[in-house]
């Protein structure tokens, strides 16, 4: 090494790492199982002034830089060969300001650790659908969730943001202060620096909500998925809704001749009083002759946990991919079942997001993210155990993708990503007429791109 990791352990209060340490293995796990790097430094940070250290380290030494919040990103960018990681996940204090709906959250907190407390006050943050996901990603990526539709992205309720640029200045983000910084991070990536402290809106919601979940053979996919599609656009904003092509996982709610068998989900939550979700929902249970009806009410908690035994860390290896839709034809609608029977593991997934509602409404220059305008979002989730199948796996999604992408609006969702393979391309795409003003932020907070493992916006 042509640098002194001694120097980095006596400016830190966190830990440091090196593939000296016996826990270094256990340390560089990341969620999605196929992702297999090997850092030269990992600093654990207690702290933003760890965070600076540790930037300006990379920066001195010329070492690639990788941030690590909950380390749930699909494509493994919260790790890298032989650089330096900025581990967050010791930093998982959440605070709630229960009287001004107001929550600050370090950047290592997962969406569980905002949940836990904010419930505790009868309030929640909108974030995203599987607990173990790390707030930071989701959040500066955009952020789908179930309350998406009644109050908008994770990043439309992001008030404010400590940051710790690429010099190892820390600032803060806010309507007040650095404004344009908080417009880029409302949407524009790990790009401009690491969050260490977030602060969002909060909403009453629970403790109770209705969920329905009921799923059907897949012989009535073709009715069931049109069902779907045409009464998703009549829903009040209180409601947000998934399409499932999946294969039926093996719990005893579900008779086991459908187990691993291709099957179509109804997934909608309604987040204000179950009775009035109840029946607000009763088109989607009340459709057809399903093979199992989970309905029900239960804790908002339990919602936000429902999916999380369907990806769990280092066991699966993951590969998903996304496309907006105007519309969803028929057309579509039968490719899709096609390509969900032709998946080559039972744990994968396509998902039909609703979208609409207040997510919508929020114009298309006020955040990074760009346009809201579609009706629908596909997520192709590859999900699969054995890193023999991986190039089946990959394929299958990318040809879910190919197929789709002719009829899509061209745009990902960029915490969607595959591997970023459609490099600047896909990015622009995304971010649209948006680009050009966050390539000139990039210039003035990361001239040089030090964070360009991400949706990368290369400096103007």
């Amino acid at each position: 090494m042509s640098y002194e990791v001694s120097q980095l352990r006596g400016a830190v209060r966190g830990a440091v790492i090196t593939p000296a340490d016996d826990s270094y293995d256990k340390v560089r796990a990341v969620w999605n199982g196929m992702i297999d790097r090997r850092p030269a430094i990992i600093v654990r940070c207690a702290d933003p002034s760890d965070v600076a250290a540790a930037i300006r380290f990379a920066a001195d030494n010329g070492l690639p830089l990788a941030v690590r919040g909950g380390g749930h990103n699909v494509s493994g960018n919260a790790i890298v060969d032989d650089g330096l990681v900025v581990d967050l996940s010791g930093m998982r204090e959440v605070h709630v300001d229960a009287e001004r709906r107001r929550v600050r959250a370090a950047g290592g907190a997962t969406i569980g650790d905002v949940d836990a407390a904010t419930q505790r006050a009868g309030l929640a943050v909108p974030l995203g659908l599987v607990s173990e996901t790390g707030i930071a990603g989701l959040t500066l990526g955009g952020g789908v969730g179930w309350l998406r539709r009644a109050y908008g992205l994770a990043c439309d309720n992001l008030l404010a943001a400590e940051v710790v640029t690429a010099t190892g200045e820390i600032v803060r983000a806010s309507e007040d202060e650095n404004p344009n910084l908080l417009w880029a991070l409302r949407g524009g990536g790990g790009n401009f620096g690491v969050v260490t402290s977030f602060e969002y809106c909060a909403y009453p919601i629970g403790p109770d909500v209705h969920l329905t979940l009921v799923f059907h053979p897949w012989r009535d996919a073709p009715r069931a998925m049109r069902h779907y599609r045409d009464w998703a656009p009549s829903t009040p904003d209180e409601v947000s809704a998934l399409g499932v092509l999946w294969h039926a996982p093996p719990i005893d709610e579900i008779p086991a001749e459908y187990h691993h068998e291709p099957v179509f989900a109804f997934a909608a939550m309604h987040l204000g009083e179950p009775a009035d979700g109840e029946r607000e929902l009763a088109p989607l249970r009340e459709f057809g002759d399903p093979i199992a009806n989970l309905s029900g009410t239960m804790p908002y908690l339990e919602v936000q946990q429902l999916f999380d035994e369907d990806y769990p860390a280092h066991e699966l290896r993951y590969y998903w991919k996304s496309l907006y839709f105007d519309r969803l034809d028929d057309t579509t609608l039968d490719e899709l079942a096609e390509l969900n029977a032709a998946s080559p593991s039972p744990h994968s997934n396509i998902d039909l997001w609703q979208l609409g509602g207040a997510m919508s409404r929020v114009g298309a220059d006020e955040t990074a993210f760009g346009d809201r305008s579609a009706s629908f979002m596909i997520g192709i989730e590859a999900n699969w155990e054995n890193a023999a199948d991986d190039d089946a796996n990959i394929a299958w999604a990318r040809r879910v993708f190919d197929t789709l992408q002719p009829r899509s609006t061209g745009t990902e969702y960029l915490n969607f990503p595959g591997f970023y393979e459609n490099g600047s391309d896909g990015v622009r795409r995304a971010f649209g007429a948006n680009y050009e003003r966050l390539a000139k932020l990039k210039k003035e907070y990361d001239p040089t791109n030090l964070f360009r493992l991400n949706q990368n916006i290369e400096p103007a």
